[in-house]
Order: structure tokens, then C-alpha cells, then sequence
């Protein structure tokens, strides 16, 4: 279940959206958007395979984001580095390199759309949202990433993620707001048995 879920999250294309040719004034506003951003909290509802979760959504740049669930002894925690999937019941967790991850994009410290190693593949208008499909510049095969931005004002709305292995997670944002002032451990896990994605056990302060 806990791998089934951490691979779940990091999946869902938007439906009924058509996608054009890449919009550069469309990427130059999300851009400034992102790197304006420094904190934000608020709720989410994510649905993967037919099922929804609520929760808790933080994120701190650079580097740092959590999602605590709310029905489920569950957290997904970056603190900079690696992500993890943290499951309390079992006090276990299971450990990605940020940087292999799409959503690992929104939270670096510089977020460059158009001159570094993300590429933004398509954009779409939506009316009063708009949205753009990206993914690591030749590491396609990791997955995509498509963010959903409101217009006016512009805001996160909500990600849809596709991950290396066909899996799919839409995730829906509601009332963000932004927060800096977290606690200095917020974006940490304490000592717990760490399962590798490389092979092997070892323990995680």
C-alpha cells in the first residue's frame, strides 16, 4: 500500500484541456509567479486510481514541501534534498532524490522555465486558468509535470504529475496563502528505519 500510494502520488493528464503550441508569455508569467513565492500553506484534495485524500499542503523554498494527510497515518516530506514518503503506522519510509522528481521543479531556489534543464513541452489557456506540461530536459522517462495556474490573480491551482511508471495523481489546491515563518523542524522527519530505493536498509536522523 505505502509503495502503491508513493508511486500514485507522483502521477492524471487534464482532461478535456487541448494543448497548443507553447505559449512563451504564458511560461514567462508562471515563472514569475513561482520565483515571487517563498512559502505557502493551505489544503488539498488528490485523486489517484478512483480514490480522493484530503490534507495539509506547506511549501518552503528552496527545496521544501509537505503534504500530511488527513485519513491516513501517511506524510510526503522534502527537506531540500530527498523526498519522502513517510508512513507513521510502520515508522518506515521510503526515499527519492528531489531532483528525480517533477515536482521538484516548483520548489528550487531559482526556477528558470525556459533557458535550463526544464523543458516546457505544452501550454494551454483555459479561460480563467491557464496551464503548462513540463519535464526534466532529457530525463523525459522519469515522468511529466502539469501545473494548472489561476489568471487573475495568478496562483497555484492545482499539479497533475505522470511518473516513470504510467501512475497518476491529480492534486487540487484551496485556500493557499502565504507562509514563511514554519518551525525550524517542520520540514524534517525524526529518527525512523529508512527503506532505499537503491537496495538495503539504514536509519534516517
Amino acid at each position: 500500500m505505502m509503495k502503491k500510494l508513493f508511486c500514485a502520488f507522483w502521477g492524471m493528464f487534464l482532461s478535456g484541456a487541448v494543448y497548443a503550441n507553447v505559449d512563451t508569455g504564458l511560461v514567462g508569467v508562471a515563472e514569475n509567479y513561482l520565483n515571487s513565492v517563498t512559502g505557502l500553506t493551505g489544503t488539498f484534495v488528490q485523486t489517484a486510481n478512483g480514490k480522493q485524500e484530503n490534507g495539509v499542503f506547506s511549501m518552503l523554498r528552496p527545496g521544501r514541501v509537505r503534504l500530511d494527510y488527513d485519513n491516513m497515518p501517511v506524510q510526503l516530506i522534502s527537506d531540500g534534498r530527498d523526498l519522502y514518503f513517510f508512513d507513521k503506522s510502520l515508522d518506515q519510509i521510503t526515499t527519492v532524490p528531489l531532483t528525480s522528481t517533477p515536482a521538484g521543479i516548483l520548489i528550487r531556489e531559482h526556477i528558470d522555465l525556459r533557458n535550463a534543464d526544464i523543458n516546457v513541452v505544452e501550454t494551454a489557456d483555459l479561460n480563467n486558468k491557464f496551464s503548462l506540461k513540463l519535464n526534466l530536459r532529457g530525463q523525459e522517462g522519469l515522468g511529466n509535470m502539469t501545473v494548472v495556474f489561476d489568471k487573475n490573480p495568478v496562483m497555484l491551482d492545482s499539479w497533475t504529475v505522470t511518473d516513470a511508471t504510467g501512475a497518476v495523481t491529480d492534486v487540487v489546491f484551496h485556500n493557499l496563502k502565504i507562509k514563511t515563518n514554519f518551525a525550524s523542524d517542520y520540514f524534517q522527519i525524526q529518527r525512523h528505519r529508512t527503506i532505499s530505493t537503491s537496495g538495503g536498509d539504514d536509519f534516517y536522523d
